[in-house]
This record gives C-alpha cells, structure tokens and sequence, in this order.
C-alpha cells in the first residue's frame, strides 16, 4: 500500500496495472525464485516463505541497482484501463472505416 500511495496509484487498482514493465519482470523474477527455493529448500510457514521472499526481493533490488535502475524512481506507465479503452475504440473506428470501404468497392462493381 506504501508503494501505492507514494506513487500516487488510486487504492481500488491494482499496483501493476501502472508499473514500468521492468518492475513488473523484476517481481516476477523475485516470486519465481521464491517457488523454486521453497521447493527445493522444503521450506514451511509464513515466517521462512516470507524471509525468503524478502531476500529474493533485495536481491533482485541489488541487481536493478547494478544497472541504475532504481524502481521507486521510474516514472509511471499509461494506466492500462485507459489503454485498454482506447485501443477498444481504435479498433470500432477501424471496423467502421473497413465497413465503408467494402460498401464503397461493393457498389462500384
């Protein structure tokens, strides 16, 4: 939620629907690790998934770092609804355009 707030990502939505797709890989690395070692290390209950968790994070944090990305300060990606819709209404007005020009070309056979 601390993240949300401090990037200004309305409460009911989600974080990702915001996020740089780069953060978005990088959290899905980190998850993905997190099953692999819970695996392979047996690990059991909420105090040792949630360790683990929290070191592949870091670990992954450390990396981006490497590379002078720094998550909290990319900027923000086009909200995904907005995209969604937009695309939605790109693709009735290219119907309508291919429905007037099939009907052109139609009558003039």
């Amino acid at each position: 939620m601390e993240m949300k707030r401090k990037l200004g990502v309305p409460k009911k939505r989600p974080l990702a629907d915001f996020l740089p797709t780069i953060t978005i890989k990088a959290k899905d690395l980190a998850a993905e690790i997190t099953s692999f070692n819970t695996k392979k290390k047996d690990l059991r209950g909420e105090a040792d998934l949630t360790s683990e968790h929290a070191k592949n994070n870091n670990d992954i944090r450390d990396l981006l770092g490497k590379s002078g990305i720094k998550p909290e300060d990319l900027p923000l990606e086009e909200d995904i609804k907005k995209l969604e819709r937009k695309i939605k209404s790109e693709g009735k007005e290219i119907a309508k355009s291919v429905k007037t020009i099939r009907k052109g070309l139609n009558s003039s056979i």
